[in-house]
């Protein structure tokens, strides 16, 4: 294995060399590593679907739809991944766009966690406070909702699931990583060559965040082909939709460092969600304990969350009952492509709208 310090240096190394001008806050005493940082600007016009915000907490906008359907029990939420890249990844583009394929299905209300890019003063948020505004999120929703789990906003949606098991009506994880021990991937080879000290020590000298320029910077080469704009949209992506690729592509989010080392620790390296030792406000959760029926969408050639990962639920949720599809295609495909879209996400739609008052 190799050196951990040596494999950060050269990580680094890469990262400086592009220039990022979010990496001064990463160096050794730079002037403005605890300086606060602005919130990053959200332009709602870009959501084809969710363009309004319902209501603003600490660590996300909530997000529905600009057109509002009529209000349908329970409402369907979904929660975004909280790692490189915003919320957009649910409702990209026109065709492109998961939220608009479940808005079109008749599902009735639908709505989006948007988490906010840390700033300074959010360095110390962990999981649980991302756990306790999505229980707010959903009691605004009134209460009980379907939650779509997307990537590693899956493993936070069945965390919540175990923890608050009448709430969620359903459950939808797509390319979520639930059990790391299944198989290895990019980021458990990753995180499995660095130390928790070592970790410590960068967030030391970033001021308590992790700057997603400099977290792109370090991932985009090893998993190169899952930021292919054709392989992501699965089609011959016109200059424009290509732009609108890239664009979302460089649009990062800062993480709190006590959130992402949790993440790393817990999630990662220590598997607890699979243990059932998953720390969730004030209690270890137990994924037996999920009542939802629940629907895993998995890609066969997912570098970012290797397909055991994702289909393990199927075993660790015996209570519930599971529904397993696995797609041609790779991680973005799940959430962006076009062919996946027009027939996973549209079986997801129906399984949702099955004895939720809607026609199967």
């Amino acid at each position: 294995m190799a050196d951990p310090f040596e494999l950060w240096r050269s990580m680094w190394s890469t990262a400086i060399s592009r220039g990022l001008e979010q990496l001064v806050d990463a160096v050794p005493g730079a002037a403005a590593a605890n300086r606060p940082l602005q919130a990053k600007a959200i332009d709602l016009s870009a959501f084809p679907t969710l363009g309004r915000v319902r209501i603003e907490l600490a660590t996300m906008l909530l997000l529905e739809q600009r057109e509002l359907t009529e209000p349908h029990a329970p409402a369907v939420l979904i929660v975004a991944p909280y790692a490189v890249h915003d919320a957009s990844i649910a409702d990209f583009a026109p065709r492109h766009s998961l939220a608009q394929v479940l808005a079109e299905a008749g599902l009735g209300f639908i709505a989006l966690t948007f988490w906010k890019s840390a700033t300074a003063e959010m360095r110390d948020y962990g999981i649980d406070a991302y756990l306790g505004d999505l229980n707010v999120a959903i009691d605004d929703l009134g209460g009980r909702a379907s939650l779509v789990g997307l990537c590693q906003g899956g493993w936070l949606a069945a965390a919540y699931a175990a923890r608050f098991p009448g709430k969620v009506a359903k459950l939808v994880l797509s390319g979520a990583p639930i059990d790391v021990y299944a198989a290895e991937s990019g980021i458990t080879r990753a995180l499995a060559a660095v130390s928790r000290a070592t970790l410590e020590q960068i967030m030391a000298l970033a001021g308590g965040r992790v700057s997603g320029s400099l977290s792109l910077a370090l991932w985009s080469d090893e998993l190169s082909r899952e930021f292919n704009a054709e392989a992501a949209l699965q089609c011959t992506a016109d200059a424009a939709l290509i732009s609108r690729f890239d664009d979302w592509n460089a649009r990062t989010v800062d993480l709190p460092g006590t959130y992402f080392l949790q993440t790393a620790e817990w999630v990662f390296r220590d598997n607890r969600l699979a243990r059932d030792c998953f720390p969730a406000l004030g209690r270890h959760v137990l994924l037996s304990k999920i009542e939802a029926p629940i629907f895993v969408l998995a890609a066969s050639d997912d570098e970012i969350v290797a397909l055991p990962q994702a289909t393990a639920v199927k075993s660790l949720c015996r209570a519930a009952n599971v529904a397993v599809r696995v797609e041609s295609g790779r991680h973005l495909s799940l959430f962006m492509g076009r062919r996946t879209l027009d027939g996973a996400w549209w079986e997801i739609a129906r399984w949702l709208r099955q004895d939720a008052g809607g026609v199967a």
